[in-house]
């Protein structure tokens, strides 16, 4: 019971966080709630789903996403204010096209970067940072390619160059309230297509131990599996890829406090997330995980004021 007690005070203390600042601030554009959201209306709701952008981005987020033609989670840009899709656009998107800032939050979880390289991939607006990042081409038989939508889409994503000449990937899954259960999802006639599709780039990864395979279909391991047959097969395929990599730094941004996410212990393995997911790995070094505030306190305050007492208010 304390562990529940743990697991949902958490989600619990961000409803109460947002309400507050409803009524207490203006970080929502005086939006005060008690929108609708899954036909209900609920009082952290909000009214106008373009309030959970950070105003000097929003539109420029907007464009990006119509531009690059990136399909939003659910469909369109939610007014859930807890969606960590809009958390990593919110703390992210404001520095993509700023080299230094983007190569000083790598070197911070990375020391060996010598570079940071542009993102051509994205045809509108190319810069630093993608988001919604997928592969030119279908490498893990799930014949939809479409960004954020129905194929595996990486958060955010940037492309580097090590001390050794090596070209890395830096695949960033981002995570905010989130709270898993413990749905198999080999089961049924959609755990058989999942299981005939990754079977075999499990049995030949590199990085991925495959003498068990089931834990590989439960939240959130089945989001950290794909992505890292995703990183290698985009490594795989460099010769035809767009983007050519070398290696890839595994990036998994969760907020400290997340004990539902971080502390939940796991009935595949009976441990911690960090602890499960580390032991199904072969080269740990490929993995780091960071909060939000670590991952950018490297970011000259002073040049994004504006940027740090929005994501301290709202987040932090």
């Amino acid at each position: 019971m304390g562990q529940y007690k743990h697991i949902v005070n958490y989600k619990n203390s961000q409803y109460f966080r947002v309400q507050n600042l409803m009524r207490d601030s203006s970080i929502f554009n005086e939006d005060r709630g008690q929108g609708v959201f899954k036909k209900h209306s609920y009082p952290f709701i909000l009214q106008d789903e373009n309030n959970n952008l950070f105003t000097p981005s929003r539109q420029t987020i907007l464009d990006y996403f119509k531009q690059n033609k990136i399909i939003w989670w659910n469909g369109q840009l939610t007014n859930h204010p807890l969606s960590s899709q809009v958390a990593c656009l919110n703390h992210l998107f404001s520095i993509r096209e700023d080299k230094q800032a983007v190569f000083s939050i790598i070197k911070n979880i990375y020391p060996d970067i010598i570079d940071i390289l542009p993102l051509t991939t994205d045809k509108f607006l190319p810069a630093f940072i993608q988001f919604e990042a997928i592969s030119d081409d279908d490498h893990l038989n799930e014949v939809n390619s479409i960004r954020g939508s129905q194929c595996t889409s990486i958060d955010a994503l940037i492309y580097g160059e090590g001390r050794d000449g090596k070209k890395i990937l830096f695949p960033i899954e981002w995570k905010y309230v989130e709270a898993y259960g413990n749905e198999d999802k080999a089961s049924g006639n959609p755990g058989i297509t999942r299981i005939k599709r990754y079977t075999d780039l499990i049995n030949q990864s590199a990085q991925l131990k495959s003498n068990d395979h089931s834990i590989y279909y439960f939240e959130p391991f089945y989001q950290l599996m794909r992505q890292t047959l995703w990183a290698e097969q985009m490594i795989s395929h460099r010769k035809t890829e767009t983007i050519k990599a070398d290696v890839f730094i595994h990036v998994h941004v969760i907020p400290g406090e997340n004990g539902n996410l971080l502390h939940k212990n796991y009935p595949c393995s009976g441990k911690g997330m960090e602890a499960t997911w580390r032991e199904c790995l072969n080269d740990q070094s490929r993995y780091v995980i960071v909060s939000p505030e670590a991952l950018l306190k490297t970011v000259d305050r002073d040049r994004y004021n504006t940027l740090f007492e929005y994501l301290n208010t709202r987040y932090w």
